[in-house]
């Protein structure tokens, strides 16, 4: 009698060396990786993000096989590719004769379920098992707030410190206090050199040539022998070290700066490697947290307790949110906004420095950092009442680290506000004010930061109080917005009126600022 034999799925987004899957070799067991087309063209994606995946899976496979595994690894152009889970799943249960499946749990809600129901369709037993990565279970967040009002990251935040004992002393935070946000606003003066960023020279010119050949569409710049972004496990750890022992220290302090002497400043540009899974959230927080303890005197409690707050809070209170409210998460628009996508977040061309740069930074690398998308390009297209929709899938497809869990509740949640506040307590909008206090963006623009209408008055300051005025019967009541309203009900009729007719004309013709 032939012996059992398991077929094992592993995504693109599932590459952790550290799985207790491959702890040993078991010749009874297959692994297949896959390139698939409903997964480059679900949305149109950077072609950055594709080439980066695509060579993290091949980098991932080649290094199961050294490791003695038996792997099928199905690339896009492969004449036996069915370019869908399922008919490719089918297929190698029979050429493999696999007489089990195993996956492991996806994250996003639409892989979910198509695996769900092929795996009540095969004819063979099936499991699925945790991709042993983060560190909260799915539905985590959902109970931790039963019986609440409102879901408030900083009180799950708070216990994911004690839980998991992380920057504590007993039961008290270290320092005395749970959040340094205060000290973590500072715009970028100079007076620290920013590290040049870690990056790596990895040729990818094969995988490109395979999309044009097989006509996906992309968007963004690549060099083709040179993708920086890691593309295995020791590249990933290369750049954790390289944050920890360069950035660090001034992370906290300068992680809402924004400037157009450098693209990365001193953030980690880590959530490629985390959300591909070749590093994992532990590990992170654990190297950064000992290099805090080694040198306090360079790295001080606030650049530790804001990078810790990002990834053992945001991160996985964004992951809760998403599967406590998916699906009917994907189509909340709260303000019913409607309008078009203006065609620069595709070409980076407009008079709006902020914008211009923000969004030529994305295309270049695809990447920005997280006051970049929240109150540059997330802002605007908030204030100009785009479709949340649009919106969603410009994020989806711009960003090398965004997959549909973390990039839908920042930007359908966060950004947008098309939740109606189940993430952020008020929309996050801005007009110029911010973008000069955090930037130095304004200070070469076409517009005037300090002009609300006429000739070359910024945009965003019109269509934040315009945002502000149509959105009152929503918005009025919102107490941490009460401010605003306060100061729009002291300028005059005319002043209102103006600052109206400004922000309709510039709506009406959105494509040409």
């Amino acid at each position: 009698m032939a012996p059992n034999r398991t077929l094992r799925l592993i995504l693109g987004d599932q590459l952790n060396y550290k799985h207790s899957w491959f702890a040993t070799v078991d010749q009874s067991v297959t692994y297949v990786l896959m390139e698939i087309r409903s997964e480059t063209d679900y949305v149109t994606h950077h072609v950055q993000k594709v080439a980066a995946i695509f060579a993290a899976m091949r980098s991932f496979a080649t290094w199961l096989e050294k490791r003695g595994h038996r792997v099928v690894y199905l690339t896009l152009d492969d004449d036996r590719n069915q370019q869908s889970f399922a008919d490719n799943i089918q297929r190698l249960l029979k050429s493999e004769t696999c007489d089990r499946f195993e996956y492991l749990c996806p994250d996003e809600y639409r892989v979910d379920r198509h695996l769900a129901e092929l795996a009540k369709s095969l004819p063979v037993p099936t499991a699925v098992v945790d991709t042993e990565h983060f560190l909260t279970g799915r539905y985590e967040v959902r109970d931790f707030f039963t019986g609440k009002k409102q879901y408030l990251m900083e009180s799950f935040y708070r216990e994911m410190r004690r839980k998991h004992d992380i920057l504590m002393e007993g039961d008290k935070p270290v320092g005395g206090k749970w959040n340094y946000d205060v000290e973590n606003r500072n715009r970028y003066d100079g007076k620290v050199p920013v590290p040049t960023p870690k990056t790596f020279r990895n040729d990818v010119s094969d995988i490109v040539a395979m999309l044009e050949k097989a006509g996906v569409s992309t968007f963004g710049e690549i060099d083709l022998k040179k993708l920086i972004w890691p593309v295995n496990r020791q590249q990933a750890m290369a750049v954790l070290r390289h944050f920890v022992e360069h950035c660090l220290p001034y992370f906290g302090r300068y992680q809402d700066s924004m400037t157009t002497e450098s693209w990365s400043l001193f953030h980690s540009r880590l959530s490629f490697a985390l959300n591909t899974k070749m590093l994992s959230p532990l590990e992170v927080i654990e190297r950064a947290g000992q290099a805090w303890q080694d040198n306090t005197q360079r790295i001080d409690l606030a650049q530790i307790e804001g990078f810790v707050r990002q990834i053992l809070g945001w991160r996985e209170y964004m992951r809760g949110i998403y599967w406590a409210a998916m699906p009917e998460y994907a189509s909340r628009n709260y303000f019913d906004h409607s309008a078009d996508l203006p065609e620069y977040y595709w070409t980076g061309e407009t008079n709006m420095n902020c914008m211009r740069h923000a969004i030529g930074q994305s295309l270049e690398y695809a990447y920005a950092h997280h006051i970049q998308r929240l109150m540059v390009t997330g802002n605007f297209a908030l204030l100009a009442g785009v479709d949340p929709d649009r919106v969603d899938a410009w994020y989806l497809g711009v960003y090398i680290d965004a997959f549909e869990w973390v990039e839908i509740t920042n930007t359908r949640g966060m950004s947008q506000y098309a939740d109606g506040g189940v993430v952020g307590s008020k929309p996050y909008v801005s007009s110029a004010n911010y973008m000069h206090k955090m930037s130095d963006y304004c200070k070469s623009c076409y517009y005037d930061r300090k002009v609300k209408h006429g000739e070359r008055a910024c945009p965003f300051n019109s269509l934040y109080w315009d945002f502000y005025d149509r959105n009152r019967d929503k918005l009025g009541n919102n107490p941490r917005i009460a401010q605003m309203y306060r100061v729009w009900d002291k300028m005059s009729e005319s002043e209102q009126a103006a600052i109206r007719t400004q922000a309709s004309e510039y709506r009406k013709r959105l494509n040409d600022l």
